[in-house]
């Protein structure tokens, strides 16, 4: 732990170590279950406290401070019992290592894996998590994982892809703890995990190997009679009663009716001071006796079932009933839940838990005021309430506790100050949840579903705010299908419809909108019709290319707003919004950006104080604006949006497109006007957010562009490392997302006169976004391809036809402006006839974008000697920005050409370090 300046507490000392793994807020704020705005707060009091500038400095103080990454791994259990023997096995894992990454220990049940694994993992130095997989099924082993590693879901980024991001390249150990009821979806998951994550161990503990390549088996036997085993009954039985004291040939014959089962042994000595090594080996004699002549099996079961059975004869009868009850329970559980669940007053149940707690039988874990049942036990008290007959009332009341655990936990996370703490309490208990969930009925009507739907609803909530988003999803279908009614399963639809746009699948979305407009109509709701419709209208517009295509028909799209205007009340402000935007977008003119129907939807949106609402209309004005071709006026409307986003609830699945479409969106604008001051805070904001930063590729790709056009190149260079390793590590290609950031990484490598690395990153972009003459993004190419050629004298595709290329005029889109004022400056250093000419006719890209025009003002000194014009220029520079455009401006000028050369030397320095 980084100790710091003086009074630097524990959590900044915490959040100054992950600075030093150069994580960004919105990371840190993940692992460290904080928001970010603490994260903010912690940072900026570093600085004061350390007395530097920026992060960059605290991240350089802290890797100093701490050296080697931290070697902890997340959830391990803390031992409160000594670990006795296992030397062998512990060498064991080690030397398996050294030649294989994944290790799997394979033992029966009781046999200590999981106590091996924990102290195995003690002995690496690396970081990592330690998974629990007792309570887990098949569907959520990512889940479980990603919970132990504080890894949230992107849109269109797989939680295994996230996992992969958040593991990379570095040393990682990762333990999964009791595989043997998961072993196709861990064999799978482990298998594709490693291959991603070339730096990453995993150390799993199964009954049975899991049968992926490459993989290395530790048995694990039990303790040997003579020697460990005695050492471990000696301790327990003197942790249960100090004055024990018993003969060596006592304990050592009890041990061998054990078989040196370890978990057999504390158990029994846990009873030894009441029963004595008589009563002891009596007992075990008896429930041998009656094992004797069972079918099959391993000796060692039966002598763990022998031991668990007297164990459990020996309770008392209120001990026995709440043992057999606390199966139920598929994880831990606390004395609210017990209280609930099993019935009782809480002082009786805490009394009866804790002489259970004092049997072994239940294991405390104090630190969390939690209990547990250890996996081997909780299948034995499962068969015994099965005899019972009790699992079905036992369900229902488990049910009734998870809906209204699950409801208590959504308002924490929903609540205007969300307390940092409901993520852990909800991965606390999010497997009783799903638990709860899948063994509730499956059909809606009954009053006992009314309790399932509740529960799928705050379940899906919850998994929205902890950014499982496929999970999400499907919770909000199953609530649908669970519905009392349809009022209540159109808005489940609705929120599903919104948290698919969230996953970046419009098509989706749509459909969604559609199913819960038709359960509105059933339901006799016109406003809530009316409003789905409308949304319906404006996700088939306004996010048409977002993830999977529309599957409607045009014919039935062109028709939603209409609809939705006469299904609902046009004095209702919500409704009269949605109908607004839905006919803007809806328009004949509406991509092209019909003004006065996009304003009319803006003034709908202020009159409900809804932010979604008011950012999505102002994106409606910003893209009108941008497709009459001002940019200016777009990013002045984008812009309007950003302070919003403290308002929006960032667990309400409406908020999720809106908060990534309001920062990509200002970043585009921003760049389209030339405003690189403006796109680079933005952009570090998106990096900073919760819903948009935890994904290091797309967060990288927004960020790379203005970042290589100001002249921060090696930050770009990292950054577009990051952005590229990151996709690698998915099993899907590189998206056209990158094309932009492609093409920016080449002109750095361009300007630095790196050929090589500039020709190879140019193809890739080329090839990832498929770009041709006639595409939007191709004036980006034609824009770096001039601006290199200018700066390096090397014609890198002929000059007469990027200048013709321009002079025919560029498609519009982010990077047109940048293109024309670039190939006006070519025609002026290559010297062509014209170039006069041609400066003048780019001069309207100038007036929309402030790096073209102090490209076009340097040209026009270029073409003239006008030291005024590139005087202006380097004014032009300083105000966006824009470092070594500058630098190359002042070459130009006789009495600071200076001062130019030593800033473009210092630029090649930087990059020899």
């Amino acid at each position: 732990m980084v100790s710091g300046a003086g009074g630097v507490s524990r959590r900044e000392a915490e959040v100054l170590e992950a600075l030093g793994a150069r994580l960004t807020n919105a990371q840190i704020a993940s692992r460290l279950h904080i928001s970010i705005r603490t994260v903010e707060s912690h940072v900026s009091s570093l600085l004061r406290k350390h007395g530097v500038a920026d992060r960059r400095e605290l991240a350089a103080l802290a890797e100093e401070e701490v050296g080697a990454p931290s070697g902890e791994v997340a959830g391990l259990p803390t031992a409160r019992t000594t670990f006795v023997g296992r030397d062998a096995e512990l060498a064991a894992i080690v030397a398996a290592f050294e030649s294989a990454r994944l290790v799997t220990l394979v033992g029966p049940g009781g046999v200590g894996k999981t106590r091996l694994a924990v102290a195995s993992a003690g002995s690496f130095s690396y970081g990592g998590a330690f998974v629990d997989l007792v309570p887990v099924r098949d569907a959520f082993v990512a889940e479980a994982v990603a919970a132990a590693l504080g890894v949230s879901e992107r849109p269109q980024q797989p939680l295994e892809d996230a996992i992969a991001d958040r593991l990379g390249r570095d040393r990682a150990l990762l333990v999964l703890d009791n595989c043997e009821h998961l072993l196709d979806a861990v064999a799978a998951f482990v298998d594709r995990l490693l291959s991603r994550c070339p730096g990453t161990r995993a150390l799993v503990t199964s009954r049975e190997r899991l049968g992926v390549p490459g993989e290395r088996v530790v048995p694990v036997a039990p303790l040997p009679l003579s020697s460990d085993a005695v050492r471990l009954f000696r301790d327990r039985a003197t942790a249960a009663d100090p004055a024990f004291a018993v003969d060596a040939g006592e304990v050592a014959e009890i041990c061998a009716r054990l078989d040196g089962l370890p978990l057999a042994i504390e158990l029994a000595a846990a009873r030894s001071a009441a029963l004595g090594p008589g009563g002891l080996l009596a007992a075990l004699d008896d429930n041998l006796r009656l094992l004797a002549g069972g079918r099959g099996g391993d000796q060692r079961h039966r002598s763990l079932r022998a031991v668990l059975g007297w164990s459990h004869d020996l309770l008392e009868e209120d001990e026995r009933t709440l043992f057999h009850r606390l199966a139920v329970f598929t994880g831990g559980f606390d004395l609210d839940a017990v209280t609930a669940v099993v019935a009782g007053g809480r002082a009786e149940v805490a009394d009866v838990l804790g002489r259970l707690t004092g049997k072994s039988l239940v294991a405390h874990q104090r630190d969390a005021g939690r209990w547990r049942l250890l996996e081997t036990v909780r299948a034995f008290a499962a068969e015994h309430l099965d005899d019972s007959g009790e699992r079905p009332a036992l369900q229902e009341r488990h049910l009734r506790w998870a809906a209204t655990t699950a409801e208590a936990l959504t308002r924490r996370a929903t609540s205007k100050s969300p307390d940092d703490g409901w993520r852990d309490a909800f991965d606390a208990v999010a497997d009783d949840l799903r638990a709860a969930l899948t063994a509730a009925p499956g059909s809606a009507g009954a009053d006992r579903d009314v309790a399932a739907h509740r529960l799928a609803r705050a379940l899906a909530a919850l998994t929205y705010g902890r950014r499982f988003l496929s999970e999400a999803l499907a919770h909000y279908r199953q609530a649908a299908r669970l519905a009392p009614g349809p009022g209540e399963a159109a808005r489940d639809l609705a929120d599903a419809a919104e948290c698919a746009l969230a996953y970046a699948d419009a098509g989706q979305a749509v459909d969604l909108q559609l199913a819960a407009a038709e359960q509105a109509g059933a339901a006799g709701d016109g406003g809530a019709r009316a409003i789905a419709l409308a949304r319906a209208a404006v996700i088939a517009k306004r996010h048409s290319g977002f993830g999977v295509g529309i599957g409607v028909p045009k014919e039935r799209l062109d028709t939603l707003a209409a609809e939705a205007a006469a299904a609902g009340d046009p004095d209702d402000p919500y409704v009269a919004a949605h109908v607004a935007a839905a006919v803007a977008w809806s328009g004949a003119d509406a991509f092209a950006g019909g003004p006065v129907l996009a304003e009319h939807a803006l003034a709908a949106a202020r009159e409900t104080g809804d932010p979604v609402l008011v950012s999505s209309a102002l994106d409606t004005v910003a893209s009108a604006a941008a497709r009459r071709g001002h940019p200016r006026e777009a990013f002045r409307w984008s812009r309007q949006r950003l302070p919003l986003l403290d308002a929006m609830d960032r667990a309400d699945p409406r908020s999720g497109i809106e908060i990534v479409d309001s920062l990509h969106a200002a970043t585009v604008h921003a760049i389209a006007a030339g405003d690189l001051r403006q796109a680079l805070d933005i952009a570090g904001r998106a990096l900073r957010d919760d819903v948009t930063g935890s994904r290091p590729a797309l967060a990288a790709s927004k960020i790379v562009p203005p970042l290589v056009l100001a002249g921060d190149f090696e930050e770009a260079l990292a950054r577009a490392a990051e952005m590229w390793d990151g996709q690698a590590r998915t099993d899907s290609p590189p998206g056209r997302w990158m094309t932009h950031a492609l093409c920016s990484v080449a002109l750095a490598h361009g300007l630095l006169g790196e050929e090589e690395a500039y020709r190879s990153w140019r193809t890739r972009a080329l090839t990832v976004g498929q770009l041709t003459v006639s595409s939007p993004q191709a004036c980006l190419v034609a824009f770096v391809d001039a601006r290199v050629a200018v700066h390096t004298g090397r014609s890198v595709r002929d000059v007469a036809e990027l200048v013709e290329w321009a002079a025919a005029g560029f498609t519009p889109g982010q990077f047109d402006r940048y293109a024309t004022a670039a190939c006006a400056e070519l025609a002026v250093v290559a010297g062509l006839p014209d170039a006069g000419q041609r400066l003048a006719a780019a001069a309207e890209a100038g007036r929309e974008n402030d790096w073209a025009a102090a490209c076009l003002s340097r040209a026009t000194g270029r073409l003239y000697g006008d030291t005024a014009a590139l005087e202006a220029a380097v004014d032009g520079w300083e105000r966006i920005g824009a470092r070594f455009e500058r630098a190359c401006t002042l070459v130009l000028l006789p009495e600071r050409a200076d001062e130019g050369r030593a800033e473009l030397a210092a630029y090649l320095t930087e990059r020899s370090r």
